[in-house]
C-alpha cells in the first residue's frame, strides 16, 4: 500500500523495479498475458492551415477546407481535424484581458450569432461532424514578430501571462485542439520544458473547469529534446510533441511565395530526426511536422514514400496542402487504408531500423497490435535501384515458421514466404510491407512486494517507498517491447514514470481498465543493453494515486 509522510506534506513514490531480458535467460517462457489491451489514444489524423496559407487565414478559409475534407473521402478514411494556425488574431485583447478577434476575419454565420466570435468557426466546423484546433504561441509574441511570412509583424500574439485565461477562453468557444508554438519562447530565451508544463496545467484547468477536452501539440521544434520530458507533460493524458523544423516555409498560390517547393530530403530529414521510439507510447507522439504530401515539389512517388514514413513513424497526419485542389492520386496516397491502419495501430508504438544491408538501403519494422505481425518498410535512399531483403529473425519472428506479407502501399496480397523476403526497391523509393508470421512467446515475471529497497552501494536510488523486484536476467535484444500488466480502476488516466538502467524516465499513460479486478495491457519499447549486463526497469508514481502494476511480459 502506498503512505505518505504526511507530518512533512511529502508525497512518497511507489517504486516497481523490473529485472527483465528481451529474450530467452533465466526466466520462463510463458504464454502471453491475457489481460486485455487498453486503447490509447491515436494520433491525431487532419488538415493545417500553415503550410498552404500562411498567415491569411480567415473564416471562408477554414469553412472551404472543411467541406473540402468532407467531401473528398478524407473525412471517412478518418481525417477530423481542421486546424487554425498562425494569423487568426492580431495581438489585441478586451479590458478584461481575453483575447478579440477580427470580426471581418471572423464574421457572424448565422443570424444569432455576433462577428468576432470565434466559436462561430468552431460551430460549423463541428456541424459538418468534425473537429477544430486553434494556435498560440508559449511567448508574448508570435512568429510573425521573429519571421513574417505574408502579413506584417504583429505584437502581442502569445499566451505568456495569459495561459489560464487563454485556454479556457479556448475551450470556452469549443475548439478540440491547439497548437502551441515557440518563437516567442525562444525569442525570450525561455526553458521550453517549464513553459510548456505550465501550459500542461492550465489546459488541465480549463479541462476541469469546462468539461472540454483540448488535444495539445507542442511545437518548440525540437529544442531541449522534448521527447525526453514532454510525454504526459503536466498529467496531460495526450499529446503529440514537434522533433525538428518545418519541412517547408508556406507556398500560398498567387503570392509572393508561390514559387517555394518542398524538398523530398527536407522531408526524409524530418522522419530521421522524429525516431524516438523509447517515448512513444500510450497516447504520447513524437511530431515530425505536418505532412507536405500534395504540395509542389514531391512527385506522386515521393508523396507515396512520404506517407509511408509517417505510418511507420506513427506520426500524426496533419495535411498541409490545399484540400480544394488535390489531385485523385494524392487523396488516393493520403485514404489507403491500409497504410492509415499502419498509422492508426492501436497499440501505438513507433517503427525502429532493424537492418541496413548496404549504405542507403534500410530495414524498418514496427509492431503491430496482432501478435506475430509488423509492418515493414523497405528503403532506398541511394540514387539506384538495389534489392533489399529483411529476414524474419529481424523481426523477431520464429525463423522456421512461413509468413504471409502484404504490399500495403499497392493493397495487395504477395503470397507466403519461408525465413526471408527480398525485392528490388528502386531509386529513392520504398515497399511498404505487413508481415504476418509467428513469434516465440514472451519471458512473463510477476511482480514480487520486497519491501524498502536496498541502501548501500548496490542500491540505485534512495528509498521512497515499497518496491516490486523482478529476477535480474540478462538481456539479448538491444530493444525490447514491454507489455505491462496492470490495474487501475480509478476513472481517469493515471501516469507512471519507467526508467531503464537508471536512464532518462518517460511517462508512461495507464488508462482506466474498470471497476474490481479487471486487469488492462500497454506496451512500450525500451533500449536494453546486451552486453551481458542485468537490465532494470523502474515504474514509478508520486503521489498516494497510481496503476497497480502486476506483470511484464518482454519480446
Amino acid at each position: 500500500m502506498l503512505e505518505s509522510d504526511t507530518s512533512q506534506g511529502v508525497k512518497l513514490a511507489l517504486t516497481i523495479v523490473l529485472a527483465v531480458a528481451a529474450c530467452c535467460g533465466t526466466g520462463t517462457l510463458q504464454a502471453q498475458t491475457t489481460a486485455k489491451q487498453i486503447p490509447v489514444p491515436l494520433p491525431p489524423m487532419g488538415w493545417s492551415s500553415w503550410n498552404s496559407f500562411s498567415n491569411t487565414v480567415n473564416s471562408q478559409v477554414i469553412q472551404n477546407q472543411a467541406k473540402a475534407l468532407a467531401a473528398s473521402g478524407m473525412q471517412k478514411a478518418g481525417y477530423q481535424y481542421v486546424n487554425i494556425d498562425e494569423g487568426w488574431w492580431l495581438g489585441q485583447r478586451r479590458p478584461d484581458g481575453n483575447i478579440m478577434v477580427d470580426p471581418k476575419a471572423w464574421p457572424a454565420l448565422t443570424s444569432q450569432e455576433r462577428p468576432g466570435d470565434m466559436s462561430n468557426i468552431v460551430r460549423y466546423v463541428h456541424g459538418l461532424g468534425l473537429k477544430v484546433g486553434i494556435y498560440t504561441d508559449a511567448g508574448k509574441e508570435g512568429c510573425s514578430t521573429v519571421g513574417p511570412d505574408l502579413g506584417p509583424s504583429i505584437p502581442n500574439t502569445g499566451s505568456e501571462g495569459h495561459y489560464e485565461q487563454d485556454f479556457l477562453q479556448f475551450a470556452k468557444w469549443g475548439f478540440d485542439y491547439v497548437k502551441v508554438d515557440w518563437c516567442g519562447g525562444n525569442k525570450e530565451n525561455l526553458d521550453p520544458a517549464v513553459q510548456y508544463g505550465e501550459i500542461a496545467r492550465a489546459i488541465a484547468m480549463a479541462e476541469r473547469a469546462t468539461g472540454h477536452t483540448l488535444y495539445y501539440s507542442i511545437c518548440d521544434w525540437g529544442n531541449q529534446s522534448p521527447w525526453t520530458w514532454a510525454p504526459g507533460l503536466g498529467g496531460v493524458a495526450a499529446d503529440i510533441w514537434r522533433t525538428s523544423g518545418d519541412i517547408v516555409a508556406p507556398i500560398v498560390a498567387n503570392s509572393k511565395n508561390s514559387g517555394r517547393k518542398a524538398s523530398f530530403s527536407g522531408m526524409v530529414s524530418n522522419f530521421d530526426r522524429g525516431v524516438h521510439p523509447e517515448a512513444q507510447h500510450t497516447g504520447f507522439y513524437n511530431d515530425p511536422d505536418m505532412m507536405v504530401i500534395g504540395m509542389p515539389g514531391l512527385t506522386d512517388v515521393q508523396n507515396r514514400v512520404h506517407m509511408a514514413l509517417w505510418a511507420m513513424s506513427g506520426a500524426p497526419l496533419i495535411v498541409g496542402a490545399d484540400l480544394t485542389t488535390l489531385s485523385e492520386a494524392t487523396r488516393a496516397t493520403l485514404t489507403n487504408p491500409a497504410v492509415l491502419a499502419i498509422d492508426q495501430d492501436p497499440v501505438g508504438l513507433q517503427a525502429v531500423k532493424v537492418a541496413e544491408p548496404g549504405p542507403g538501403l534500410e530495414v524498418w519494422a514496427k509492431a503491430l497490435s496482432t501478435p506475430g505481425e509488423r509492418a515493414v518498410l523497405l528503403l532506398n535512399r541511394t540514387s539506384s535501384a538495389a534489392p533489399i531483403s529483411v529476414r524474419w529473425s529481424d523481426l523477431d519472428l520464429l525463423r522456421s515458421s512461413s509468413a504471409a506479407i502484404s504490399d500495403a502501399g499497392a493493397q495487395k496480397d504477395l503470397g507466403v514466404f519461408r525465413s526471408a523476403y527480398s525485392v528490388t526497391v528502386a531509386a529513392q523509393d520504398a515497399i511498404l510491407l505487413v508481415i504476418r508470421g509467428s513469434e516465440q512467446n514472451p519471458v512473463r515475471y510477476n511482480a514480487v512486494e520486497s519491501g524498502p529497497r536496498p541502501r548501500g552501494k548496490n542500491a540505485v536510488a534512495r528509498v521512497q517507498a515499497h518496491s516490486f523486484r523482478f529476477a535480474h536476467v540478462k538481456s539479448t535484444s538491444r530493444f525490447a517491447r514491454v507489455e505491462v500488466t496492470y490495474t487501475n480502476g480509478e476513472k481517469e488516466t493515471l501516469l507512471a514514470e519507467l526508467r531503464v538502467n537508471g536512464r532518462t524516465a518517460t511517462r508512461v499513460a495507464f488508462p482506466p481498465t474498470g471497476s474490481g479486478v479487471a486487469e488492462g495491457r500497454i506496451t512500450v519499447q525500451s533500449f536494453l543493453d546486451r552486453d551481458g549486463s542485468e537490465n532494470m526497469l523502474t515504474f514509478s508514481t508520486h503521489g498516494d494515486r497510481g496503476p497497480t502494476i502486476q506483470s511484464i511480459s518482454v519480446h
